[in-house]
Parts: structure tokens; sequence; C-alpha cells
């Protein structure tokens, strides 16, 4: 026997509760940049190093108060919202040849020059540009490369390490 209550689909309002949940949602993870505003204005390293810790803490117990004033449908109407567009930045599971040579060499060539790196500076000094730019360039190659090579290539990668009798 269902009762009108239990038939009824509610959803969650969007009232003051959800937008000050939403409010202190941003709140909690746009304090992490304090960090770097911290060490562009040379604030000395103890001092960063507390203000690590205390936003830290202070995430928690925004996240925690977030999931307070918002109440059980609202937070769960916000991971909806969060991961429904996580969803769609997830890799294709198959991908074409092409892409996925292209995905190998986006993959191998950031690992490479840095496993490389310290020798060439040892047999030719100068010859590479000591540029921050450049490191940060192949590490976000290195990242886009697993979106390039889709979800199977995690479990080609896996297949790797686990033995099998």
């Amino acid at each position: 026997m269902s009762s009108p209550e239990n038939t009824l689909q509610s959803s969650p309002k969007t009232g003051w509760r959800f937008k000050c949940g939403i409010g202190l949602f941003i709140v909690a993870f746009a304090l992490w940049f304090l960090i770097p505003v911290a060490a562009a204005i040379d604030v000395p390293g103890s001092r960063i190093a507390a203000l690590t810790g205390t936003i830290f803490i202070a995430n928690k117990v925004l996240l925690l108060t977030c999931v307070a004033v918002m109440g059980k449908e609202g937070f769960q109407q916000l991971k909806a919202i969060v991961f429904g567009h996580a969803k769609r930045l997830a890799p294709a599971q198959k991908v074409g040849p092409v892409r996925h040579a292209i995905g190998l060499v986006m993959f191998f060539i950031p690992i490479l020059t840095s496993v490389l790196e310290p020798y060439l500076d040892e047999l030719w000094p100068g010859l590479r540009p000591d540029m921050w730019q450049l490191q940060v360039l192949g590490d976000i190659m290195l990242i886009a490369s697993f979106f390039v090579l889709g979800g199977d290539f995690w479990s080609k990668l896996r297949g790797l390490f686990v033995r099998t009798v």
C-alpha cells in the first residue's frame, strides 16, 4: 500500500538553503587560490605552510557545513550536477588506430624527455632551454594523452601489472 507522499517524486527545492550551500561549496574550493596569491606577494614560507594547514581544515569544515545547510536532498542534487558534468569528460572506451598512435606519442614524449634531460644536460650543457613553461607543457601533454588514448588504455596498462597463473 503506497501513501501519496511516497508516490510523488519530490525534487529538492532550489531555495535559499541550496543557494547558500552552493556558495559554501564554491568558497571551500576557492580558498585554495590564496596559497599562490600569498606566494606571489612574497609571504614567508612558514606563513604559507600555516595558511595551507588552515585552508585544509577550513575546507573540510565548510564542506560539512555545506551538507548541513543544503540537507540530504540538496546535496544529492549538487552531487548529480557535479558528477553529471564529470561523466562527459570520461574518455571514450574504444579509439581508432590513428588516435591511438597520436595518444601513444603524446604519452611517451614527456616521459622520454624527462628521463633523458639529466643526461642531455651533462653531455651538452646549455642545449636545452631551462624554461618551466616547457615542463608544464609536457605535464599537460601527458595528462591529455590519457583522454586521447581512451578508457581501454587503462585496462591494457593495468594488465601489465596483473599476474595471472
